[in-house]
């Protein structure tokens, strides 16, 4: 069963998703905050395994509450689900620990599958979030590739470029000539490399830290 924590201000939208989540067999609604720094505390306390996260809400903003829920061991996955898909809200939510951005827009059964994938310890991110990552880091001038990208083969290079494109894992294998198994595999070597939570993280340190610049 996977055990969710849902925090937004808006009464309605919580009731709403509570009720969405609790009539799919496999999840659970464990919490409920109203600001983030309730948020922060309900995560102590209920450790549930995702956390659906607004972004704005008094007190403190989502983001915040990201920050310091992902910074304990073994921490829940952080969803952000949010009206606004601008840009600073996309980047500080990912550089925050975030797992995966999705709008309120979404029908229920993508929101269903987002849990379900960031639980499951992969990343989510809307291929308008992927477009606008490489709109945004494109405009900056090079950097020095950040020296722990060394550490990665040509081929785990190549994935992960791959993978801050935007692209799936069974688009990367029919790409490369590899199986999916292989891709995994890939990712899981890189992550493991990079000390990287995940393919979220991976990806942001691969535009921060320089190794996409002329990609």
């Amino acid at each position: 069963m996977i055990e969710v924590l849902l925090v937004d201000d808006d009464h309605l939208m919580r009731a709403g998703l509570g009720m969405i989540i609790e009539q799919t067999l496999d999840l659970t609604v464990v919490g409920e905050a109203e600001d983030g720094r309730q948020a922060v505390t309900a995560a102590g306390r209920d450790h549930p395994d995702v956390v659906v996260m607004d972004v704005r809400m008094p007190v403190m903003d989502g983001i915040e509450a990201t920050r310091h829920i992902t910074a304990v061991t073994d921490p829940p996955r952080v969803l952000i689900l949010t009206t606004f898909e601008l840009d600073e809200y996309v980047f500080n939510a990912l550089r925050a620990g975030a797992s995966g951005f999705l709008l309120k827009r979404s029908p229920p059964e993508q929101l269903i599958e987002a849990i379900r994938t960031v639980a499951a310890g992969d990343a989510l991110l809307a291929p308008s979030v992927t477009r606008r990552l490489i709109a945004e880091f494109s405009t900056r001038p090079v950097r020095e590739v950040d020296p722990r990208f060394a550490d990665l083969t040509d081929r785990e290079r190549e994935v992960l470029i791959a993978v801050a494109r935007g692209l799936t894992n069974e688009e990367l294998a029919e790409a490369l000539f590899i199986s999916a198994n292989t891709v995994k595999t890939h990712i899981k070597r890189i992550l493991a490399k990079l000390d990287a939570r995940d393919r979220v993280q991976a990806v942001v340190m691969a535009y921060e830290g320089g190794l996409m610049d002329g990609s």
